[in-house]
């Protein structure tokens, strides 16, 4: 594999000096640059787009190309995992993700097989090569994986859902079946973002998008154990370096000490939490992720450059932030507004690491 060129995202996780905040996009690679755009409708539609190593590859470094971002994150879906359980993933128009197979009973739980990463999911680690490839020690991988808690409410919903009435359900009337299928997934998260760092993968990602629908309680039993478990199974070495760990749970800003207590090198953090409260909160135990409000992008340069320069002053002075925003890119923001945004880091961090 090529020397890494950049490192500066890889230093900043494992809390390590660097010379300027690094910065990456969460969704960087999507529809609202064009060049996504065109990309996707020669695919034919978005799985066909995911389960091409070519495109996928293609698509994972279309941001690259615009913007002066200190990684790249491989392009797939979360719910990979449930669609090689033989669920059946497919995107309804305007409906976002839908299963032809829904998980209501114990008997559907048992039924799911674990799925064989190599064989069932081997698009996703061929792009993870393909991209490791082309990026030439540019800047470092992200691989990724959504949670346990969060893939089962996509199962046992069927979809999307506002109030998880069915889930819920599950979890509180019938805990054991819950948490059986909660670990079958954790097994199943522990192989996939294993075996996408042996295929190249330099630092992972678990995204955690629906552990704040939970209350506190439930969240350290159904959404926190199972990502703790998942830290304790992953590789942490590879390739002569550390493989640093991020945890990311939307509306989560309350648990930031017990995501800490996993042993994860970073904390994701979305645009709820004032990143300097979470600092003092956790110390240098572990760097942090984020966060400024994408809708912040809609706004004029000048805006978007005071933002940048506030949250800068929130974190403060030192080591251990990558600079992100608290989700993903909206598919209507100008592009040109995402490169004020990633140039406004990288200039006004640099007196933060003297």
């Amino acid at each position: 594999m090529a020397e890494l060129k950049n490192d500066r995202f890889l230093r900043a996780l494992l809390r390590e000096p660097v010379d300027r905040t690094p910065v990456w996009m969460m969704r960087q690679a999507g529809r609202y640059l064009p060049e996504y755009r065109e990309t996707r409708a020669r695919a034919g539609d978005f799985m066909s787009l995911c389960k091409n190593p070519q495109l996928a590859c293609e698509v994972t470094l279309q941001p690259l190309e615009r913007y002066d971002l200190d990684a790249a994150i491989l392009f797939s879906d979360i719910l990979t995992i449930p669609d090689a359980m033989g669920l059946g993933l497919y995107f309804e128009a305007g409906e976002g993700p839908r299963f032809k197979k829904i998980v209501r009973s114990a008997d559907d739980v048992e039924a799911l097989p674990l799925p064989d990463v190599a064989t069932d999911l081997d698009y996703v680690l061929a792009a993870v090569r393909e991209i490791r490839s082309a990026l030439a020690g540019r800047v470092p991988l992200i691989g990724f994986s959504g949670s346990p808690w969060t893939l089962a409410t996509y199962m046992v919903e069927g979809g999307s859902s506002k109030d998880f009435r069915h889930i819920k359900e599950m979890m509180y009337a019938r805990p054991e079946v819950m948490h059986r299928l909660l670990g079958k997934l954790a097994d199943a998260v522990t192989l996939y973002l294993n075996e996408q760092i042996l295929a190249g993968a330099q630092a992972v990602q678990i995204f955690d998008t629906w552990g704040g629908a939970l209350s506190g309680p439930m969240y350290r039993e159904f959404s926190l154990a199972y990502m703790q478990r998942i830290v304790n199974g992953l590789i942490r070495e590879h390739d002569g370096r550390r493989v640093p760990a991020i945890l990311f749970t939307k509306n989560g800003g309350q648990w930031l000490e017990a995501m800490a207590d996993t042993g994860a090198d970073a904390l994701g953090l979305d645009w709820t939490t004032e990143i300097g409260d979470a600092r003092a909160r956790v110390g240098d135990r572990v760097a942090l992720q984020g966060n400024m409000d994408p809708s912040v992008l809609y706004a004029p340069a000048s805006r978007i450059r005071d933002e940048v320069a506030r949250i800068l002053e929130s974190y403060g002075h030192g080591n251990g932030h990558v600079f992100n925003l608290g989700h993903g890119i909206h598919q209507f923001v100008d592009p040109e507004h995402a490169g004020i945004f990633v140039d406004a880091v990288h200039e006004l961090s640099a007196p933060y690491h003297r």
